[in-house]
């Protein structure tokens, strides 16, 4: 998926094949899901060789995620790209939300993945302790602008920091420039990925947006440095 994922279990014990497992499925999500691969299920859908219900079996229930956030989103978030199917910013997430059920199926309860930034955080850090994780921010690299502290939850980051403008408003067909970095956290890194890509389109409404999702809070750095969160950002 063009990015590092690191996997962080601490419960005592072996993991190797829990482990391999996890990263298998990370290998196979991208060969199926890939818009850079000529062979991915995607990229044949995109060039008219492959139906839907010909496809990997976990590309039908993926649309049909993209196709619920674009509907609660209000069409700031779509898996169209210059019409063509695209489902990047919400597959993400969701892959990695499976690799940690992956996980938690072998027993290991208390364990992070990580994908470029993205990550699903099950059980806690240490005994007693929550996860805490830093929130980088986008105008100074390699500074903090805060950090979550919770246990079983998803934080997900978009934005232009890392990667430029490469998030398109559906509205316009153009790049969002608004916002240099939205996080979403809540329980479920499927949605809290895709909410963090609509933020990032809807800027200037996404926190009176995401007031209205139950169990979902964000922060958006904009454009001038202007720092906005919802009502209930777990600060």
């Amino acid at each position: 998926m063009g990015t590092v994922f690191t996997i962080d279990i601490r419960d005592p014990g072996d993991w190797t094949d829990a482990i391999g497992e996890a990263v298998t499925w990370l290998h196979h999500v991208d060969a199926v899901f890939s818009t850079f691969k000529p062979g991915s299920d995607i990229v044949r859908m995109q060039r008219g060789e492959l139906r839907v219900e010909d496809a990997d079996t976990s590309v039908g229930p993926v649309l049909d995620l993209c196709a619920d956030v674009q509907l609660a989103t209000s069409g700031a978030f779509t898996a169209m790209s210059s019409g063509r199917i695209d489902p990047t910013g919400l597959v993400k997430g969701w892959a990695i939300e499976q690799a940690s059920r992956l996980l938690l199926a072998h027993g290991a309860r208390n364990h992070a993945i990580n994908g470029g930034g993205d990550m699903q955080l099950a059980g806690e850090a240490d005994s007693g302790r929550p996860w805490g994780v830093g929130i980088a921010d986008p105008r100074h690299r390699g500074a903090v602008l805060t950090v979550v502290s919770g246990r079983d939850l998803a934080v997900a980051t978009s934005g232009s920091a890392e990667r430029g403008h490469h998030i398109i408003d559906p509205f316009t067909g153009r790049a969002a420039t608004r916002v240099v970095s939205a996080t979403v956290v809540g329980p479920s890194l499927t949605f809290a990925d895709a909410y963090a890509t609509a933020a990032v389109v809807l800027a200037d409404s996404a926190i009176r947006w995401i007031d209205s999702v139950a169990d979902y809070e964000a922060l958006l750095v904009f454009e001038d440095g202007t720092v906005r969160q919802s009502r209930d950002w777990p600060a």
